[in-house]
């Protein structure tokens, strides 16, 4: 954040003192981070802060600021620090959760912290509990000055490079910096203190499994069986069936039964002529131009406008089929997406249109976690992908006792053991791409130069690979890894003993680093200290091609910095009254009530988090929604505008129905491709989020996203990991705000209804 100084409890600082006196003296102001850590939480006791007036008003306990939850066992609070009032005094407590018991102040003399700078030596938080229990907390302070220089220049680029819009004089980016007189319905009153109050349960995703192990929500191994799976070799089974790994159940559908592919000739001429106006669902139908070269034709929605009507239409949309492989080899999206699924189709080796993304990496680097994302990123474009992950193939079939020396490099059956399970997992991706999968992700150490090689040559002529190494020389991430490494695999589920499981992982870790050898062959994407948002490096080898470089660009805007991101609809709007579709018209009185509660709970949720900032779309009914939440930065977004109803713009459904009925069924038919005339799809939405997702992923502070039904349940669903086929069909109720809480331990969820 620009030129500043840190101090923390270790003692450490950056920065020269003769910067620090040159920020002192030009009024920099003072970042404080407080954060709390426990590995054995006790019940559901909230670590708070309270104490001197510039923190939180008062010493009344009643009033002390709720720290939020970072991780499992991590519990961070963030403020800035007026430049008068650099004296802080302060201590923390515990509040219990559901009950009006006592608070449990911790024990000791007060904090100091002056000018930055901890009085005294750092040391644990300690609570007495009843008795003589007494729970530990470990204890982070840090405090950064910030240039006033860096504040100015941000304000600056505000006010001077962003231009009103054209249309309405809105401005493109605005700061309310002053608060304005509460209205009637509009003062803090009408939105009570515990936000608690307006939560609503929410529906059962991946989004609320944070907490859950991440390598148990991979590809389920169709190879192995185990308590009541039976799988045959050739990967089909009679039905569906249920089993546990982890103590996490996992239902599995009857798995497809693997198809005889045929490699089509290369020359082969499809029959057929003409331009298609096709009213199917299938996308991408084959056709042979004049000059008798093979082509394909692309439609990215049911229901266009009819441009060209050919007399051999109906009967070459009916006819012909794609050969196996040239259809599943082709997304399910839209745009550049499916450009690019074409080129490769047309021009590219048959390997090329496979790619298996290998993991490389030391255990408590993140690839997991990375894994889980990109595969979760990748679905939402389109691309059928899948997580394969070989532990959980090891503890399927070695069992999950195992100890660090099964790890050792000279451990002969160890070594056979691992590299049976990597094959296993290695055959059931290569089978699954050539059932109709597109983008496999292994996930594995692959520490080793040989066990590279063996993959690569089971891939050959299969699939194009590309390894995903993970590389970090922070040893507190390091740490803060292993930690909730312990917690959350079923490795140590049955290890009673934290610190016996820590240091059986560390000596795991040990042995990998013995054999460990960086990969410096064939094409490959290497993340150096990528983790923590700050900087890092990426370095990329021998890689060529759309999809890939969607991936580099991905992994370059990722990283683990825990933050909340709130979506919301805008108000109820005059249309929404009526029942029509698009428009721009302003809201209704009950969406201006609703803009009022939004910005007392956006105060109240983001008080502690001014780099926070609110992005709407550019129709009326989101900028007037957020017209009230004042001190954030408002950024319009053309790209969250809601679908494009075409010619259907302002109509109802039933006017819809009524005066174009064949538009009608297509839509009710398939809603993900279908396109209104001159209109969109939902699939030509997710293509223009795709930049409103990277920036997402890119933001280390809080964004509060006020847009629409479509546009949000595309954004929902790339949070949640929800199918494409499922997006037009989730809820997106009016007047609720969906909170999307992104850490290092996963995506939680939760949802807050203002008003019914």
């Amino acid at each position: 954040m620009g030129t500043g100084t840190s101090k923390n409890t270790d003692g450490g600082s950056h920065g020269s003192e003769e910067e620090r006196e040159n920020l002192d003296q030009a009024g920099g102001q003072l970042y404080v981070s407080l954060k709390m850590e426990n590995y054995k939480l006790k019940g559901e006791l909230i670590p708070h802060v309270y104490g001197s007036v510039p923190l939180v008003g008062s010493w009344e306990s009643s009033k002390a600021l709720s720290m939020e939850r970072e991780s499992a066992s991590m519990w961070e609070l963030s403020f800035v620090v007026p430049p008068n009032h650099e004296t802080l005094d302060f201590k923390f407590l515990l509040k219990p959760k559901h009950c009006n018991e006592p608070c449990i102040v911790e024990e000791g003399p007060n904090r100091l912290l002056i000018r930055g700078n901890l009085q005294g030596d750092a040391r644990l938080a300690l609570f007495r509990l009843n008795g003589d229990e007494v729970l530990e907390y470990r204890v982070f302070i840090k405090a950064d000055r910030v240039s006033p220089f860096d504040l100015a220049a941000s304000w600056r680029a505000y006010q001077e490079n962003f231009r009103p819009s054209a249309a309405r004089g809105i401005p493109d980016v605005s700061i309310n910096s002053m608060p304005e007189a509460s209205a009637e319905h509009g003062s803090s009153a009408t939105l009570e203190l515990d936000l608690e109050h307006y939560v609503v349960p929410a529906p059962s995703t991946s989004a609320n499994s944070a907490l859950v192990y991440a390598a148990n929500m991979t590809e389920t191994p169709r190879s192995l069986s185990r308590a009541g799976i039976f799988s045959r070799t050739d990967g089909s089974s009679s039905s569906s069936h249920s089993f546990k790994d982890g103590g996490v159940l996992v239902d599995r559908p009857p798995t497809i039964k693997e198809m005889e592919v045929i490699v089509p000739d290369s020359s082969k001429v499809y029959s057929g002529s003409g331009m298609v106006e096709s009213k199917s669902v299938g996308t991408f139908s084959p056709f042979q131009k004049q000059e008798g070269n093979r082509g394909l034709f692309v439609d990215r929605g049911v229901g266009s406008p009819r441009l060209v009507k050919s007399s051999s239409a109906s009967t070459f949309a009916t006819d012909l089929n794609l050969d196996t492989e040239t259809k599943n080899s082709m997304p399910a999206a839209a745009g550049a997406v499916a450009a690019a699924a074409v080129a490769d189709q047309m021009l590219g080796p048959k390997e090329d249109r496979h790619l298996a993304i290998i993991l490389v990496g030391l255990p408590a680097r993140g690839k997991t976690f990375t894994a889980a994302k990109l595969t979760r990123y990748l679905r939402w474009l389109g691309h059928e992908t899948k997580h394969f992950n070989v532990g959980k193939y090891r503890r399927l079939k070695h069992g999950t006792n195992q100890s660090a020396d099964f790890f050792r490099a000279d451990n002969p059956e160890g070594i056979e053991a691992r590299n049976e399970v990597a094959a296993l997992a290695m055959e059931d991706m290569i089978s699954w791409m050539q059932e109709g999968g597109q983008v496999g992700i292994f996930d594995a150490t692959n520490s080793t130069r040989k066990r590279r090689n063996m993959l690569m040559r089971m891939a050959e002529g299969k699939c194009k690979i590309i390894f995903l190494e993970t590389l970090c020389n922070d040893e507190r991430i390091i740490e803060r890894n292993i930690r909730l490494k312990i917690q959350q695999s079923p490795d140590y589920a049955e290890e009673p003993d934290f610190e016996a499981g820590l240091q059986d992982f560390k000596n795991r870790l040990a042995n990998y680093e013995k054999v460990y050898e960086p990969v410096e062959e064939g094409s490959y994407i290497k993340m150096i200290d990528m983790v923590s948002g700050h900087g890092g490096q990426i370095q990329v080898n021998n890689i060529s091609g759309y999809l890939p470089g969607r991936i580099v660009f991905f992994l370059v805007n990722t990283h683990l910095t825990p933050r909340p991101i709130l979506l919301t609809r805008h108000g109820e709007s005059k249309d929404n009254v009526r029942g029509r579709i698009g428009g721009d018209t302003a809201i209704s009185d009950a969406g201006e009530l609703y803009a009022k509660k939004l910005a007392n709970f956006v105060e109240k949720r983001l008080k502690s988090e001014r780099a926070a900032s609110i992005w709407t779309s550019t129709l009326q009914r989101t900028i007037l929604t957020a017209s009230p939440i004042i001190g954030f930065p408002k950024i319009q977004w053309r790209a969250l505008d809601e679908i494009n109803a075409g010619v259907c713009d302002g109509m109802t459904y039933e006017e819809i129905k009524k005066n174009m009925p064949e538009e009608y069924e297509s839509r009710k038919k398939d809603k993900l491709r279908y396109r209104y005339p001159r209109g969109e799809s939902y699939l030509d939405v997710i293509q223009r989020l795709e930049p409103v997702i990277i920036e997402l992923e890119r933001q280390r502070a809080p964004v509060v996203v006020i847009s629409h039904q479509a546009v949000l349940r595309a954004l929902y669903a790339y949070f949640a990991d929800r199918p494409l086929k499922e997006i037009p069909h989730i809820e997106m109720p009016l007047h609720t705000i969906i909170e999307i809480q992104m850490g290092v331990s996963g995506v939680q969820e939760k949802r807050y209804k203002l008003m019914d």
